[in-house]
């Protein structure tokens, strides 16, 4: 039987990454510089793909929806994480971290569906390119991605709702830098059980269900693409979806492992935390535009416009 309840505490202690002060201001000024680089890169993803008619496409459609997620993504944690790396009181509200479980649960959550969604649209890409047009209608591409969100955010509800009834006694101190449903479990005096099999119920319906999406996606693809006879055919199909597969496997390979291993606070933890909620917001980006000619060609000609139009606003001032 629980021998508290919420009101028994009304905040957690975030121990974070590091004690030592100094390390501290190194690792404030490395996460400001990680999470502004994340946020005028995945802007400039959803400038380019919105002004580029050339990039008026399912393929990019999907990618902007991922920039987009991934700058909800980063916003989740890392102001947070900043901010305690500055303050002498590592501190969140109960609320706070019941609210940053919810969002960090679902943006997780939409990052699965969007990956497996766009997996899928490379595979009507390279697998039925004459069918394709008609198959990924704009309709279609609208309802997979406000599918995607619908989803996440309804699982991440259950897990919350079944959390809220947790009771926190003595125990307050949080071996993380952000509050995570794996992390929150073991300070609850209560009952968990129930709480754990939902949260393995929910990963392993987003590991499962959308990694099965895109292993059948790429098996057909990979297929597809060794029938092709030239070299250059070949080397033109995998280079539309090496991106997106590089993305894959950064993101599953993490998150996965975070959400299925014990909660033991160890370092291992916090850099597969890391990993998936701040490092790959930062490289989703890079990886997308630096291997991908038509973003890049794009992002060119968005920037000359922009000069031009700084140029001529110059000439036309008195």
């Amino acid at each position: 039987m629980a021998t508290g309840n919420h009101s028994s505490i009304k905040e957690f202690i975030l121990l974070g990454l590091s004690a030592d002060t100094p390390i501290q201001a190194l690792l404030f000024v490395l996460f400001l510089t990680i999470y502004l680089l994340t946020v005028l890169g995945n802007l400039l993803i959803i400038l380019v793909t919105h002004t580029d008619s050339t990039l008026h496409t399912p393929m990019y459609f999907f990618l902007s929806h991922l920039s987009f997620q991934d700058l909800f993504y980063s916003s989740v944690t890392v102001p947070k994480m900043l901010e305690n790396l500055l303050s002498q009181r590592k501190v969140i509200s109960v609320e706070g971290c019941m609210a940053q479980v919810f969002f960090v649960f679902a943006t997780t959550g939409i990052e699965a569906c969007l990956l497996s969604v766009m997996a899928y649209d490379r595979y009507a890409a390279i697998c039925h390119p004459l069918l394709y047009r008609q198959v990924m209608r704009k309709q279609l591409c609208v309802r997979l991605v406000w599918g995607s969100w619908v989803v996440a955010f309804l699982d991440a509800l259950i897990n919350i709702l079944l959390a809220l009834d947790l009771d926190f006694c003595e125990v307050q101190t949080i071996h993380h830098y952000s509050c995570e449903l794996p992390s929150l479990l073991p300070l609850s005096c209560s009952d968990v059980s129930t709480n754990a099999a939902m949260l393995l119920s929910s990963v392993l319906l987003h590991a499962i269900g959308t990694c099965l999406l895109i292993f059948f996606s790429y098996t057909r693809i990979v297929s597809t693409i060794l029938s092709i006879s030239s070299t250059t055919g070949r080397s033109k199909a995998f280079s539309t979806c090496s991106s997106h597969l590089t993305a894959v496997i950064l993101f599953y390979g993490s998150a996965i492992l975070r959400y299925l291993m014990p909660t033991s606070g160890s370092p291992l933890e916090l850099i597969l935390s890391i990993q998936y909620s701040v490092i790959i917001p930062l490289l989703n980006p890079l990886i997308y535009s630096l291997r991908n000619k038509e973003v890049k060609a794009a992002l060119r000609r968005t920037i000359l416009k922009y000069l031009q139009s700084l140029r001529q606003h110059g000439r036309d001032r008195p």
